[in-house]
């Protein structure tokens, strides 16, 4: 079935596509009347609240509230409502070891398996309000203790498990988490990554209760019989759902925080509208939970939903390259979400995507940075056989759901385009001079009152920083940006990822489009340069798949963009500094280049990479200067 149709150069939905859409066709219409009443209705409408709210929305300053009066229990919106339909699966595991059976949960099991795992938190003397630090990879118990911790109250804290001890430690302490939940080991790369000695390192000095699972047992722990039911505990709106740390290169990871109502109400709409996700479908996000992403569309989204999540434990290129789409296959998946470093990945070695037709997807979704054309295209011809629309969604763990894309029946879907604000959330492009951006003007990506209802609540610990976050009454992503005639905007990187040279504001997106556009090139990162001249000079660090020479790279720039924004030094590197979701550090990149040390490589899926590019740049400066 065609869901989308060619249109010079965009997509739009096919008629097909507009008939099955889930978000109506006058979405956009009735959002424009009342942001507000649009969300209240949304609310009534798709959770279930132990007590109605009366108050819709308010806010003071930065401060804001959506559903203030109202109770709820996240949990039970994610499960217990869901007991209609007992055997339908609710999270399909899939080892990263072929060997090993994958193991689907069904709502009453999850339902039950839940249940005692709340049981359990609540026999180690876990009240509501307390803290759990959750240090676990993708696995079926990882969620089970995310809805355990929902069920009686607590605030979850997860913690990726590729994070450094020390990593681990900053958050368990800044967080005061009173019990630490993690495994012995798991599987990445077909090699056994081990946890334990990391938690003893962690955890020493301080006071705090542990459950460790063994990853032999996963899905097979909680089968005990006659556990009495935990009543879903009544929670504010406006309570404390989770914290979720992010952190960059240097300084103090920051504890964001989301409510209960506004995360609950915009993760269901969210998925349900940007995915056309319906009940029993399957969707499989490719995040790890210990980021937003993994969070809210491997987790939260799908199970609000009815659908079935799908949970991978280790690299999707392991053993074979083809093996994320024989996942695909093998479990007729119609939700494909990942993010675009991971199908450059694929994109490498693509000598066999013909054998897959793939026949389940409806959806293809990209996240985490912004999208080049060669590789949206990749995605749309190889992967979506030309039938998918290419959803490229732009959130950040602030704003705890997507924000901004194209809605799969309503479109259009251009390649590099994130789309339009979604329905009930404005965002604006502020220029140099702090007044509304025109058409294809770049300049600061800003989200206008009334704030989204998952839109962060605080940093945990420190409201001062909360406070950065916005700027004259509007929110700062901290995100470059400039929409066209149309509305739809592309995102360009940090503000702080714009090179200024001699006088003209450059972006790096861009120019990273235009190196990664030569069929020799698999991914390139731009960063500025400090310069004595110049001020600042483009600094191009490329990852290719064949030889390439330097001239052929700036003859792409200039023929692009323009000769000002041609690289001034290229360093061909093996890899990239990326987190796990799939984000190149290019601060990382800037810091070598200035001579910075850098601190901190918890964050990275790749810290060798660090060194060796350090060693490269030591040893081609000399060249170059």
């Amino acid at each position: 079935m065609k869901y989308v149709r060619s249109s010079s150069k965009k997509y739009l939905p096919s008629k097909e596509a507009k008939r099955i859409s889930l978000a109506p066709e006058d979405i956009y219409k009735k959002a424009e009347k009342s942001k507000i009443k649009f969300w209240a209705n949304l609310a009534r409408e798709g959770i279930s609240w132990i007590k109605p709210f009366t108050k819709d929305y308010e806010q003071t300053s930065e401060k804001f509230s959506w559903f203030k009066d109202g109770k709820l229990n996240l949990c039970y919106n994610a499960l217990d409502r869901n007991l209609d339909t007992p055997k339908n699966p609710a999270i399909i595991f899939i080892p990263e070891n072929v060997k090993e059976k994958k193991q689907t949960l069904s709502y009453l099991q999850l339902y039950e398996s839940v249940n005692e795992a709340a049981f359990l938190l609540r026999k180690k003397g876990i009240k509501k309000g307390d803290v759990v630090s959750i240090y676990m990879p993708p696995m079926i118990e990882a969620l089970i203790f995310m809805l355990a911790c929902a069920r009686i109250g607590a605030i979850h804290s997860v913690v990726f498990s590729a994070f450094s001890a020390e990593a681990l430690r900053t958050r368990i302490k800044d967080g005061k988490a009173k019990i630490l939940i993690s495994c012995n080991y798991y599987f990445r790369k077909g090699e056994k990554i081990f946890l334990t000695k990391k938690i003893k390192k962690a955890c020493r000095k301080i006071k705090i209760k542990k459950i460790i699972i063994d990853r032999k047992k996963t899905g097979k722990i909680f089968v005990k019989k006659n556990t009495p039911i935990i009543p879903p505990e009544p929670m504010n709106a406006e309570d404390t759902a989770f914290i979720l740390y992010t952190s960059g290169t240097t300084g103090k990871p920051k504890g964001v925080m989301h409510a209960i109502g506004g995360y609950a109400v915009q993760a269901y709409w969210s998925g349900k509208y940007i995915f056309n996700l319906k009940r029993n479908e399957t969707m499989w996000c490719t995040a790890d939970i210990g980021w937003i992403t993994g969070h809210t569309y491997a987790c939260y989204a799908p199970l609000l939903n009815k659908a079935t999540t799908v949970l991978f434990e280790g690299m999707p290129t392991h053993p074979t390259p083809d093996r994320f789409l024989k996942i695909i296959k093998e479990n007729k998946i119609n939700v494909f979400y990942t993010a675009p470093t991971a199908l450059r990945m694929f994109a490498m070695q693509d000598n066999f995507t013909s054998k897959y037709a793939l026949k389940s997807l409806k959806i293809l979704g990209t996240v985490g940075e912004p999208i080049d054309k060669e590789t949206w295209n990749w995605l749309f011809k190889k992967i979506g056989k030309g039938r998918c629309p290419i959803i490229d969604t732009y959130w950040q763990t602030e704003t705890g759901s997507a924000v901004i894309d194209a809605l799969p029946g309503h479109g259009p879907f251009i390649p590099s385009y994130a789309g339009k604000p979604f329905p009930g959330i404005d965002y604006s492009i502020i220029n140099k001079k702090g007044k509304k951006a025109k058409s294809k003007e770049e300049g600061l990506l800003v989200q206008i009152p009334p704030f989204s209802p998952s839109l962060i609540r605080g940093v945990w610990n420190n409201p001062q920083r909360y406070k950065k976050y916005f700027i004259k009454g509007k929110y700062d992503s901290g995100d470059n940006a400039f929409y066209d005639n149309e509305g739809n905007f592309r995102i360009l990187g940090r503000s702080d990822d714009i090179i200024k040279v001699a006088g003209h504001r450059m972006s790096t997106a861009e120019i990273e489009d235009a190196i990664t556009s030569l069929p020799e090139v698999i991914e390139a990162a731009i960063v500025g340069k400090s310069d004595k001249i110049k001020g600042m000079i483009v600094a191009a660090f490329v990852k290719t798949k064949k030889p390439i020479t330097e001239k052929k790279i700036i003859e792409r720039v200039i023929k692009k963009i323009g000769p000002l924004s041609k690289p001034s030094e290229i360093y061909f590197v093996k890899d990239l500094p990326k987190t796990r979701s799939g984000k190149i550090m290019r601060r990382i990149l800037k810091g070598l280049l200035e001579g910075e040390e850098i601190k901190n490589l918890s964050t990275l899926l790749n810290p060798e990479s660090v060194e060796k590019i350090k060693v490269l740049i030591k040893k081609e400066l000399p060249k170059k200067k």
